[in-house]
């Protein structure tokens, strides 16, 4: 069986559907290499800032391993501005959705919301809101949020800071992407761990 027999999904049956389900299993395992391909093509993405998005991204996963955070938080700062591509209107919404089954939960809304957390830096100077973080005060997660973008995000854009490349992250990210989708014992929901662990930290920048 090469293709399904149907043209309509109601009338296909069950040699159809498990053929599609090893193909989709298949294909997803690939998830982690198409993602670290993607993020290549961030260089080509909005441009204007001393490095390019790639240079963000890597600068931002960079400074997360080098304060001792897990894989779960250098993946997601290495992905967080993957939407730039695709979705520069709504790119925290579009990388979060990628992360979300496959990452604490803790890490995906950090993902989600650090647009609006961004804002701190910036929005004053072009008639937004600084204070858009402000929606969410009292979330399990604000004060993760608000560490993310003040340690990793806002200040790494930076032609001078030595950062690591893709490839130094690809152990990483194929360990993350490896994992059972929505599995409850990766989401974690309502689990905080720290962003930074101070005495790994020192040994990684050693």
């Amino acid at each position: 069986m090469e293709k399904v027999k149907f043209t309509a999904m109601k009338d296909g049956d069950r040699e159809d559907y498990e053929f599609l389900t090893r193909h989709e299993i298949d294909y997803a395992s690939k998830t982690a290499s198409r993602l670290l391909d993607a993020m290549v093509d961030l260089d080509e993405s909005m441009s204007g800032y001393q490095i390019t998005r790639l240079g963000h991204s890597l600068q931002a996963a960079t400074r997360a391993w080098r304060d001792g955070a897990d894989a779960d938080w250098v993946v997601s700062a290495l992905l967080h501005d993957i939407g730039d591509i695709y979705a520069p209107y709504n790119h925290d919404g579009y990388a979060a959705a990628i992360l979300k089954p496959f990452v604490r939960e803790q890490c995906a809304w950090v993902v989600e919301k650090h647009g609006d957390f961004q804002k701190l830096y910036y929005a004053h100077h072009v008639g937004g809101n600084p204070h858009a973080r402000d929606a969410y005060k009292g979330h399990a997660y604000y004060e993760d949020c608000a560490t993310f973008c003040e340690r990793w995000d806002q200040n790494s854009f930076d032609p001078d800071y030595p950062h690591e490349g893709i490839e130094f992250f690809r152990a990483m990210v194929e360990q993350v992407f490896a994992r059972k989708a929505y599995d409850p014992a990766v989401i974690r929901a309502g689990e905080r761990v720290p962003l930074t662990i101070s005495t790994v930290a020192g040994e990684r920048n050693a």
